[in-house]
């Protein structure tokens, strides 16, 4: 019986996979609003019926990409923030796991960038984009307590800015303003790091307002 209930278990997390994988690919494809459920059930394989089973609506299918991306992220950053590295180093590794997702998945970048991103009702919806800002703030917040950066700038603040660079980036690559092959990648890590830690070392003093 517990060998039955499991492997059904399995299927079901299985045909939800496949049906918001088949989602990112019509959304990034067709864009969210062109992209019929019917559209995405064809590229899934599945009947219509199987895929309302799992999800009410299209607008469901689009908040759960966002929800489970941003866990990912929230996982990777805490991951980060537990280790022995440096400040800097951690923010390093925030940075790579964005620009790289470019690499690893374009289709969900592109659903990110051009449909979530615009879709402020899906984000006043997922607590995890407060807890994952909440991780680099303190990744930041540290690298201030261990005498790394300089302490007169408001880490919070700080993590907008860190954050809001990788996006603008990740954002010229999906509409083709940015160059995007593995030297501009790494290049695009190296900039983000080199003017945000750079502009957090001690030696800077805030400019007169």
């Amino acid at each position: 019986m517990l060998s039955t209930l499991t492997d059904r278990s399995t299927g079901q997390e299985d045909k939800r996979r496949l049906i918001l994988d088949a989602a990112v690919r019509v959304f990034a494809r067709k864009g969210y609003h062109a992209s019929r459920v019917g559209d995405i059930a064809e590229e899934a394989g599945v009947a219509h019926g199987l895929l309302y089973h799992y999800f009410r609506s299209k607008d469901e299918l689009l908040e759960t990409i966002f929800r489970e991306t941003w866990r990912d992220v929230l996982d990777a950053v805490r991951a980060i923030e537990e280790t022995d590295e440096s400040a800097r180093e951690r923010l390093a590794g925030v940075a790579k796991i964005l620009l790289r997702a470019w690499r690893r998945d374009p289709d969900l970048v592109r659903v990110l960038v051009r449909e979530v991103t615009r879709s402020s009702h899906v984000q006043r919806r997922v607590e995890e984009i407060d807890q994952a800002f909440a991780g680099l703030e303190r990744i930041i917040a540290r690298g201030q307590e261990d005498g790394e950066f300089r302490p007169d700038v408001d880490p919070r603040m700080v993590s907008y800015v860190f954050y809001g660079a990788l996006e603008e980036i990740l954002t010229g690559w999906v509409l083709g303003q940015l160059e995007d092959g593995d030297e501009q990648i790494a290049a695009a890590e190296q900039t983000v790091i080199e003017v945000v830690c750079g502009g957090l070392a001690l030696d800077r003093e805030a400019a007169p307002l």
